[in-house]
């Protein structure tokens, strides 16, 4: 557990820098505006490395199913990204942001969660 688990720190994060991006792309400045943050787009390297950390985030949670400590933790990180995603394709532009910030808030809770366990599993 303690090798996938010290990862995180860094998914951590990445939760956190996702919010950011998020509020920075379909923020209440670009609703009121009436803007479509889709026909925008983000540049070109935030894109790439914001894809790469997605399929890091996905292959990461699905191999903490495989570690007994850690498969609880796995298994909500997943089942809160499948929910999110679920709800957020068919919600409206103007819910997208506030279903991006509760389920940011449920899986930076559970990533904190795994990080303390893994700490205290360390010491």
């Amino acid at each position: 557990m303690i090798l996938l688990a010290l990862l995180t720190p860094l998914f951590l994060c990445f939760e956190i820098w996702q919010l950011v991006i998020c509020e920075r792309h379909l923020g209440l400045r670009q609703i009121a505006r009436g803007g479509d943050p889709r026909q925008g787009g983000l540049g070109e390297l935030t894109a790439f490395a914001w894809s790469m950390m997605l399929i890091g985030y996905w292959v990461w949670m699905l191999a903490l199913l495989f570690v007994p400590a850690a498969r609880i933790a796995g298994a909500g990180l997943l089942a809160v990204s499948v929910l999110g995603y679920s709800v957020r394709r068919g919600a409206p532009l103007r819910w997208i942001l506030i279903i991006l910030m509760f389920e940011g808030a449920i899986r930076l809770g559970l990533l904190f969660a795994l990080a303390t366990a893994a700490w205290r599993e360390l010491r």
